[in-house]
């Protein structure tokens, strides 16, 4: 995911729209509601982000009146990214949710850790390779783009990790968070061993943990939803 905030004005990145010929009239519907809203000054300042007129998600869930943190938030995400993550947008049909989201996200991906944000957004992209999650691939590819400075590494992690050149303690944690993604049952001594080989400490291995069962989680609400990224994702950090 791109630049991100303070500890006190944490963002995370998000989903998109999609073409409005693929939304029903109560979609769109929606999708305008959520945007007017927002108050005037938070209405995309993004050129890119205003391509981005179809529905959010596949449901048809009406947007809730947004707590005054939450609205806040949203103009942060707007004056710091020039656009609200489409994750956040569809989150705010219940405002309990989104705020639960927002502070999980935020202390997983950007609170204090012996994992950097690269390698906790290398763990996002990842796991939702992993489980082919548009959404997630898209938002946490650009970030790790724009977090290693290598735009082909970025793309390399999006398409298979293992084609990539990585450090033998990246690859060790990426190898545990796709078996534990794809095998949990599998997980033994042996696996958290390995990393602690590759200079990871236990609690070290807890947030690796963490991070993949979260982006599971994600990955499998996006899916489920027909989540879509925000549009401006795709050009970030080539």
């Amino acid at each position: 995911m791109p630049k991100k905030f303070k500890h006190s004005n944490k963002i995370e990145p998000a989903p998109r729209a999609r073409p409005a010929s693929r939304g029903t009239p109560k979609r769109l519907a929606r999708t305008r509601a959520v945007a007017a809203s927002r108050p005037a000054a938070a209405q995309p300042a993004n050129p890119a982000a205003q391509r981005d007129d179809a529905p959010i998600m596949a449901l048809d869930l009406p947007a809730a009146a947004l707590s005054p943190a939450m609205a806040a938030y949203f103009r942060k995400c707007e004056e710091k990214l020039g656009f609200v993550p489409n994750v956040l947008q569809a989150y705010a049909f219940d405002n309990a949710k989104l705020e639960a989201f927002v502070a999980f996200y935020n202390d997983l991906m950007l609170g204090a850790s012996g994992l950097s944000k690269l390698e906790r957004e290398m763990i996002a992209v990842a796991v939702s390779s992993q489980n082919r999650c548009y959404y997630c691939l898209t938002a946490h590819g650009a970030a790790v783009r724009a977090l290693s400075g290598d735009p082909v590494q970025g793309e390399l992690m999006v398409m298979n990790y293992r084609a990539a050149r990585l450090s033998k303690r990246q690859r060790a944690m990426l190898d545990f968070a796709v078996k534990l993604s794809s095998q949990p049952w599998g997980v033994e001594e042996a696996d958290r061993e390995r990393l602690r080989r590759a200079g990871f400490s236990d609690r070290d291995i807890w947030d690796i943990a963490a991070v993949a069962a979260f982006f599971n989680m994600s990955n499998r609400v996006a899916s489920a939803t027909d989540m879509r990224p925000n549009a401006v994702y795709h050009a970030q950090a080539r």
